[in-house]
């Protein structure tokens, strides 16, 4: 098989720092590479694998980089615009798309219009985009590759095509996070650093919060009925403390499924690279002795309100989702700036969606736009 090319959007993050560790050890060759605002370590990754083009989205750390890449060969791009221009270059053979937020949209929508596969990680593309991203994919005849462990393991199970006509439902697992099985009570006073203290996965600070409040699997919900062609009723949510059945599929037949593995986002990262094909994992095998029990339990969504409203909002459809994924975005970063306590994430998210008017058709403008307006709904309440 021939050494693939690969675009990292979002390489000094952690699904893209694991990334780079699969194309080094695989061979593949860097074409491209992005960060928001890490100067020196997008710096150190351009030295380390030489691509021909490097993007900064921050517009002064753009500059920052450029002068100290001044003894090299690599362009570097700026702005949400540079990340779009970088991820159609013709160079790579796929885009994997790691950066946090809405940002990560326009870009999945340039490398697919640009014929581009795309391997996903970053969830807003789908929850605030599903309709204009699945529809320009399936226009262009370009795959979407998931990346995220749960999703992964849903395309894993569904590999065999004549079965997969016959999917019934979509199961996905949660580890619960760090508060699994406490009240709401006792979440009043919870810390920064308790919500990032994630018990399975390490993680960016953002998807490790949005761990700890169930909104992550609340947006995984979203994201899997538009890979998977399902409604939110045909997706189950189950807690499994392990994390080593990563997500389950059940047939008409009643037959299930699953995908296993430990705890290591590289195995999904190398099957979106490398798929159709497999190759040797840099990761350890599963021994199911080191898991003589596994556990599972029905979500709390009294008590993790953001899960509860990410159901609600795709069942509404339209725009919603793109609301309550901007508002928690928002959110989470007035969380981790001590502006605001651990609840108030999902009473934000709540009142957000419920500002959102009903709209079947809407054009990537208007996603933009609510998600502006999310944001300054929870910025004017925060206040």
């Amino acid at each position: 098989m021939c050494a693939k090319k690969v675009t990292v959007l979002g390489s000094t993050g952690s699904i893209g720092i694991q990334a780079l560790d699969v194309i080094e050890k695989n061979g593949y060759e860097v074409v491209g590479l992005s960060a928001n605002s890490s100067v020196l370590q997008l710096e150190n990754q351009v030295r380390r694998f030489r691509p021909p083009f490097a993007c900064m989205v921050d517009e002064r750390a753009a500059r920052a980089l450029r002068d100290a890449l001044r003894d090299t060969d690599t362009k570097v791009l700026a702005g949400v615009d540079g990340l779009c221009e970088l991820a159609v270059r013709e160079e790579a053979d796929v885009v994997l798309n790691s950066v946090v937020g809405m940002v990560g949209l326009r870009p999945t929508l340039a490398a697919i219009e640009a014929g581009k596969p795309v391997a996903l990680a970053n969830k807003e593309t789908l929850v605030a985009g599903g309709k204009l991203v699945t529809e320009a994919a399936r226009a262009k005849g370009v795959p979407i590759l998931p990346v995220d462990s749960e999703h992964s393991a849903i395309f894993q199970c569904l590999q065999d095509r004549h079965s997969a006509r016959a999917l019934k439902k979509v199961i996905l697992t949660a580890s619960g996070g760090p508060f699994f099985g406490r009240g709401r009570e006792e979440l009043e006073k919870v810390s920064i650093e308790d919500a990032l203290n994630h018990p399975n996965w390490s993680m960016g600070a953002k998807i490790t919060v949005d761990s700890a409040t169930l909104m992550n699997k609340g947006l995984e919900l979203i994201e899997a009925a538009w890979l998977f062609d399902k409604t939110p009723d045909e997706i189950e949510i189950v807690v499994h403390r392990e994390s080593v059945i990563h997500s389950l599929v059940e047939f008409d037949d009643h037959s299930v499924l699953a995908q296993l593995g430990v705890p290591d986002m590289r195995i999904p990262i190398q099957y979106a690279l490398t798929y159709p094909e497999r190759l040797p994992s840099p990761v350890k095998e599963l021994s199911l002795t080191d898991y003589p029990t596994l556990h599972f339990a029905k979500p709390d969504i009294e008590t993790f309100t953001c899960l509860k409203t990410c159901i609600e909002a795709a069942r509404r459809g339209g725009l919603a989702p793109c609301a309550i994924s901007g508002a928690n975005e928002e959110a989470v970063a007035l969380f981790l700036d001590g502006k605001i306590g651990f609840l108030e994430i999902g009473e934000l998210v709540r009142g957000a969606m419920n500002t959102v008017p009903r709209a079947d058709v809407y054009s990537l403008e208007d996603v933009l736009q609510t998600d502006a307006q999310a944001r300054a709904y929870v910025r004017a309440q925060a206040r």
